[in-house]
């Protein structure tokens, strides 16, 4: 028994005639304009809606910036009691976590040429990359050395950071 084929019916527009496939591009030329213009008038409204969310949201991030401005500085008074010591680096409050946490360490060049000539001086050439650029990373590996050198820092910063507890409502059926 022969196998049974199904085909989908296709219900395509073909021109007919060289004038129909001229007004056929015609068409898809107007129709991808008026595409445009609606694209653009979605924009128009989306860019409305964002600034109207921002300007309701930009005093409460001010708010936030301010309290957690104070929380920081209350937590930096009592440090020693909230990290044991220095033993940890965060602290577990009734409302949320807070906590210090170290960047890592970067390099910040003043006058690269002349920090290149110093590493050569100095026969500091591990601080120098076979293209005359400074190599930072061993200058972060030998930090007492480098900073030796007229025109090196190595600085790193430290961020407070505050994680209140969430919940979300449970559904009851």
């Amino acid at each position: 028994m022969a196998k049974k084929v199904k085909q989908q019916a296709v219900s395509l527009k073909v021109p007919q005639s060289h004038d129909e496939t001229v007004e056929y591009i015609a068409e898809v030329g107007r129709l991808q304009r008026e595409r445009e213009r609606i694209q653009a008038a979605m924009n128009d409204e989306i860019a409305a809606i964002k600034q109207r969310y921002e300007e309701q949201a930009q005093p409460i991030g001010q708010d936030i910036k301010q309290l957690s401005e104070g929380v920081q500085i209350w937590c930096e008074a009592n440090r020693a009691q909230l990290t044991n010591n220095g033993k940890v680096k965060f602290a577990q409050l009734a409302s949320g976590k807070i906590n210090w946490r170290m960047r890592p360490p970067k390099v910040s060049l003043r006058g690269k040429e002349a920090i290149i000539d110093a590493c050569k001086q100095l026969g500091l050439t591990q601080f120098i990359r076979t293209v005359d650029d400074i190599n930072k990373e061993a200058m972060l590996a030998d930090q007492d050395k480098a900073t030796k050198i007229q025109g090196v820092s190595i600085t790193q910063v430290e961020d407070f950071v505050i994680t209140p507890y969430e919940t979300e409502l449970e559904e009851v059926a």
